[in-house]
């Protein structure tokens, strides 16, 4: 199965930039996606049925902001909008396709950099995550979770560490949850296959921070570890240009 996880920054915007030519391209499974910023009648779903994916949204209350969706090749038995939390599901952070032998979760983790009101709501969600993903994971114990995590894991995954010591998105206590979590039964698809630095899937629109690979790795595929030995190889892709994010994936055998 090939999982592709994509942050577009707005799916109209990265339609018209050429998303479903892209999504047709690469044919994956199921495409998780972020931050589609659109209600879903705001949203033209002709384009991914002629591809032949079946698609689920769960947009945000809020018009223009966050918002999470699936596109699944084969239909899930089940779609689960929502992570039953009212504070966060108003956002819409979080969607999930249920198949017979595995599950799959779209999840769009908040950003904590426009204020420090922003970053304790970014704080209060690691806790709340971290205890739904563990209950969820024992219910569902073949359980894929991909998106944009808005956290560099180690200093390899960001492009000026020092730098960033003190940035949103790279303080110790977002790292210690992502080594916790990491620890805890999952595993970081990319990182398990590639040990190489300067592989970012996010880049500041300031700067010409893209084109001089000055970027972030936030966006992740984890798998839980019964899953670890089917991976069968993970990627990012640069060369993808509908977003400020790049798409990063799985495939598992």
């Amino acid at each position: 199965m090939k999982i592709i996880t994509y942050n577009v920054n707005g799916i109209r915007s990265a339609v018209s930039k050429g998303l479903a030519n892209y999504i047709q391209s690469e044919q994956a499974d199921i495409y998780c996606l972020q931050e589609t910023k659109a209600q879903p009648e705001q949203i033209d779903t002709t384009l991914f049925e002629v591809a032949g994916y079946n698609s689920y949204f769960h947009s945000a209350e809020k018009k223009g902001y966050s918002g999470v969706a699936l596109l699944c090749k084969t239909k899930p038995n089940h779609v689960e909008i929502g992570c039953g939390n009212p504070l966060y599901d108003r956002e819409g952070r979080v969607i999930r396709a249920d198949y017979d032998n595995m599950s799959v979760i779209s999840v769009y983790m908040p950003s904590g950099s426009s204020s420090e009101e922003r970053q304790a709501f970014k704080m209060g969600w690691l806790a709340f995550f971290n205890e739904y993903i563990t209950e969820l994971k024992s219910q569902i114990p073949n359980l894929i979770v991909c998106g944009d995590y808005n956290i560099c894991h180690r200093a390899i995954d960001i492009h000026d560490p020092k730098g960033n010591a003190n940035s949103s998105g790279f303080l110790p206590e977002e790292r210690d949850w992502m080594e916790q979590y990491f620890n805890s039964g999952w595993t970081d698809s990319f990182r398990h296959l590639n040990p190489q630095p300067h592989a970012y899937t996010w880049w500041s629109f300031r700067a010409n921070a893209r084109n001089n690979n000055k970027g972030w790795r936030i966006d992740y595929c984890a798998v839980s570890d019964g899953l670890k030995n089917k991976i069968k190889q993970s990627w990012i892709d640069p060369s993808a240009r509908h977003s400020d994010h790049c798409p990063t994936g799985v495939l598992l055998g």
